[in-house]
């Protein structure tokens, strides 16, 4: 395997939670690269899309900094920013789409990434990897590996979603028993929000964490009850025409700023002090 190209460059600097969309300008669902898309080719509203969009940039707004990148013809999934990269410190690992219908957006985000400053590092081609959708962040940088194991929830973050305060919200039976008995073994059971199936294929994982704030797709009361009792602020956004191409909240923004600016290291408890990355 060969090793990362990395190219120095002066490092952004963010004040504060910062993100990266997409306008869904050219959105639509073209082809069928996950369950979801099955039977909504052509059946998505950009209208409709357009404003669920910028219900949540509108929303995200109040909370933290949007960065733009223009999407570009011929790449629908563009409006996804999820799944260009993973950024840690000023460094931008690129995604290699495992789709052919993805692939050409890499040459795009690459671009908007090594304009702003980031340091590109390019992951083997042979590799596939899709961004947060594959990797998530938490204080610390130990490697875990979880196992999906149902097609729905095709990607990380459509069913983990680790919270401020060492909190996780996650959908159980999306994974293997022996992810689960690691993600019990990382989070104690105090901090473990499980979500029904219902929720889960709402997307409620699939959400946006900013502090105390969590933006997401609709809800149910119940799962909504839970979150506020944890001292959360729960935002609703519905986004159904995303759900369409299999995406929700969380696919449609990519953070850009570091970790301790979105989830405050404050407000871990005690038992929940340490983080990992997991994928």
């Amino acid at each position: 395997m060969g090793q990362p190209n990395l190219r120095s460059r002066r490092t952004p600097v963010f004040h504060g939670p910062a993100f990266l969309m997409c306008p869904p300008k050219l959105y639509d669902v073209d082809y069928v690269i996950n369950p979801w898309m099955a039977g909504n080719v052509h059946r998505a509203s950009r209208e409709h899309a357009a404003m669920q969009w910028e219900q949540l940039q509108n929303a995200l707004q109040q909370v933290a900094k949007v960065l733009l990148v223009e999407p570009q013809p011929g790449w629908p999934d563009m409006v996804f920013t999820a799944n260009a990269g993973l950024v840690r410190s000023g460094v931008v690992a690129m995604s290699r789409f495992l789709h052919p219908e993805r692939q050409g957006e890499e040459p795009h985000f690459r671009k908007w990434f090594d304009d702003l400053g980031f340091t590109v590092c390019d992951i083997p081609s042979a590799t596939p990897f899709e961004g947060e959708g594959d990797a998530l962040f938490e204080a610390e940088v130990e490697v875990i590996s979880l196992r999906l194991v149902d097609p729905r929830f095709y990607h990380l973050d459509t069913c983990f979603c680790p919270l401020t305060g060492g909190y996780l919200m996650y959908f159980p039976t999306a994974f293997d028993a022996e992810s689960n008995a690691k993600i019990e073994y990382h989070y104690p059971k105090k901090c473990r929000i499980p979500v029904s199936e219902m929720d889960a294929l709402r997307f409620a994982c699939n959400a946006i964490n900013v502090g105390r704030h969590i933006l997401l797709n609709e809800i149910s009361g119940d799962l909504s009850q839970r979150l506020e009792g944890c001292g959360f602020l729960v935002v609703q956004v519905r986004l159904t025409e995303f759900l369409k191409a299999g995406g929700a909240a969380k696919c449609l923004v990519l953070r850009l700023s570091e970790l301790d600016a979105t989830h405050s290291a404050a407000a871990r408890p005690r038992s929940a002090q340490s983080g990992c990355s997991f994928c």
